[in-house]
Parts: C-alpha cells; sequence; structure tokens
C-alpha cells in the first residue's frame, strides 16, 4: 500500500508533502480540537462526575428536596456569575460585584417602602451607574481593570456603610408581597430565584452567542489591538460589560432582600467576586480573556455548591475545612485549564 502525497500550495505554486507529515498534521489538529472541546465543556463533565458520586456515597444526596436547596442556594451567586463571564471574556476583571450586590440588597430594602418598583428599580438603576462610571473609566483611560474596581470595591462598600450608618441601621421590607414573591415563591416546586437566574443565562447565551456584540467582546478579549484595527466599538463595548456585570449583581441582591425580608448586615457579599471569578474559571473561560462560555458558568457555579453541599452532609466539615477543599480544588482547575490552553494555541503564539 503506498502512501498518498499531500499536496500544500504556497506562494509558488503546489508542492507536494510527505503523506507521513500530513497524517502528523491532521492528528495534531484533532488533538487540538479534543483539548479545546474539554476546555468548554470540562466543568459539566466534571458536575456529571461529582453528581455520580454523591449520589452512590450520600443517602440523602440525591433527595429532591436538596437539589432544590443547592439550586436556590446557588441562584443568587448564579445571577453575578453570569455577568462576570462577559467581563472576563472582553479581558476584564470586576473586583465591585460584592459590594455592588450589598448595595443592592440595602437599597431594594429601603425603598420597598415606596412599593416594589421603586425596590426593583432603585437599585437597578444604582447598580448600572456602578458599572458604567468602572466601564467608562477602564475603556477611556486604559487603566488596569483589576485597579479599577478594586477601588469600586472599596468604594462602594463604603457607600452602603454610609447609609446604613456604619451598618447600625438595618431596613425591612415592609410586607409587600407581589416584591416578596420574587424571592419566596416558587413554580412547580422550584425557587422563583432558580428560574430567574436561569432566564438570566438564557438570555446571557443569546447576547454571547448569537448577537453582535456577543462576537465583539470575544474578539476585544482576544487581541484589543486587532479588535481596534478591524474598525470595532472597543470602548463602547467595554464599557458595556461592566454594565451588565453591575445590573446582574443588582439582581442578585433584589431577590436576596425579597427573599429574606432585608435585615441584611452591611458586609453582606464580601467575597462574592471572588466566588463568582471561581465559577466563571472552573467553567472554561479563560481569564486571559476571549475564550469562555456562559453555560460553562452555569456548571461552574453549580460544581461549586454540589462540592459543598457534598462535603457537609458527606463529611459533615467545617466552613474553614470546605474553604481549604474549595481553595485546593479552584487550584487544579485553574492548573488543567492552563494546561490544556497551551495545547490548544497554535505553534508559535
Amino acid at each position: 500500500m503506498t502512501d498518498t502525497p499531500v499536496v500544500r500550495l504556497d506562494d509558488t505554486g503546489p508542492v507536494t508533502a510527505p503523506a507521513e507529515n500530513g497524517g502528523r498534521e491532521a492528528a495534531i489538529a484533532r488533538g487540538r480540537n479534543v483539548t479545546s472541546l474539554l476546555l468548554r465543556n470540562g466543568a459539566v463533565v466534571a458536575l456529571a462526575l461529582v453528581v455520580v458520586l454523591g449520589l452512590l456515597i450520600v443517602p440523602t444526596f440525591g433527595s429532591a428536596d436538596n437539589f432544590r436547596n443547592v439550586a436556590l442556594a446557588a441562584s443568587f451567586l448564579a445571577i453575578i456569575s453570569a455577568g462576570m463571564t462577559f467581563v472576563i471574556i472582553s479581558g476584564g476583571i470586576d473586583l465591585s460585584v460584592g459590594s455592588t450586590y450589598a448595595l443592592a440588597v440595602i437599597l431594594s430594602a429601603q425603598y420597598s417602602i415606596y412599593g416594589s418598583a421603586a425596590a426593583i428599580l432603585v437599585p437597578l438603576l444604582s447598580c448600572a451607574f456602578v458599572g458604567v462610571v468602572q466601564g467608562v473609566i477602564v475603556a477611556y483611560t486604559r487603566l488596569p481593570a483589576f485597579i479599577v474596581t478594586l477601588a469600586g470595591l472599596g468604594g462602594v462598600r463604603g457607600i452602603v456603610f454610609f447609609i446604613t450608618d456604619e451598618g447600625n441601621s438595618v431596613p425591612r421590607v415592609p410586607g409587600s408581597k407581589a416584591f416578596e414573591a420574587l424571592g419566596t415563591g416558587a413554580l412547580a416546586t422550584i425557587g422563583t430565584p432558580v428560574w430567574i437566574a436561569l432566564a438570566v443565562f438564557g438570555v446571557g447565551w443569546l447576547v454571547l452567542n448569537r448577537t453582535a456584540f456577543g462576537q465583539n467582546i470575544q474578539a476585544i478579549g482576544g487581541n484589543t489591538p486587532a479588535a481596534e484595527l478591524m474598525g470595532l466599538p472597543v470602548r463602547r463595548a467595554t464599557t458595556l460589560v461592566y454594565v451588565i456585570s453591575g445590573l446582574c449583581a443588582g439582581i442578585a441582591g433584589i431577590l436576596t432582600t425579597a427573599q429574606s425580608g432585608g435585615g441584611q448586615e452591611a458586609r453582606i457579599g464580601d467575597s462574592y467576586e471572588l466566588q463568582a471569578i471561581a465559577a466563571v474559571v472552573i467553567g472554561g473561560t479563560l481569564l486571559a480573556g476571549g475564550v469562555g462560555s456562559i453555560l460553562g458558568s452555569l456548571a461552574g457555579i453549580s460544581l461549586l455548591f454540589v462540592i459543598q453541599n457534598l462535603i457537609v452532609q458527606g463529611a459533615n466539615l467545617n466552613s474553614y475545612v470546605q474553604q481549604v477543599v474549595s481553595g485546593a480544588f479552584l487550584l487544579v482547575v485553574v492548573v488543567v485549564q492552563a494546561t490544556i490552553s497551551r495545547r490548544v494555541a497554535p505553534p508559535g503564539t
């Protein structure tokens, strides 16, 4: 059996290469495709494996009530992670989402005395404004997003402490049934916040994969100078991703107030930004930007909460040990992701 030559073209005409070289190149390309697939869907595979493991070793893990509780607990941080996905894909970072979330919690409780509309619109507009300010600074001054949003983390948290009299004033919702139904209601025995979180991810998937804006932020995250040379609206798109992040944090804060009836302390949301970033990275979005999946982030946040649930039910460990285990898991995921990314990257990049 004779080898079939592989014909390629260059500037001078056709060039015949040995078949074995063509086969090797094809094998390398297939390997990159497989590793790229793992990068995008690794969290889904890991989630399935962890769920199966939990069903086998923890008798109470597989109950419907337990799954409903895990989904409800994860829904608030999941919404924040959806907004964070857009920011990280664009090549940025948003460290202010925990503080912005706390601002929404406090404002929605304070303004609930004026009706459900005020309890929703005021915090949403305030959180969107936080996103606009940070986005404009990042986009137009080219300051590092890490520094800008770190300043936002402290600044917005300071505003929260100011409007709550250094945390001593704890506003409560005055029994608005329409507003509280957002957090305490259920559809098909599943909490309303879970359905809202799924709706946010559905809209996020459509925007990221079916709109020019979604394609633009992926291009910007992959190579900002090249995106500018292509004539893409880099500044506008960069600003918008921070607005989206702020709005998602606002939605999560409103739902938290609706569920709890207010009464949250000023430090609520501490470290939420780190958990959201962890969920997005676990979901396969590269911290360098340009590559990511909104559904991967959903799998990432689900994986974090399922693991925490298994630790509590199976090993009965305290919260500090849970943090150590979660941190170790995140480190492993990031190392694996970096290794896979190097394999996906073409030679010379």
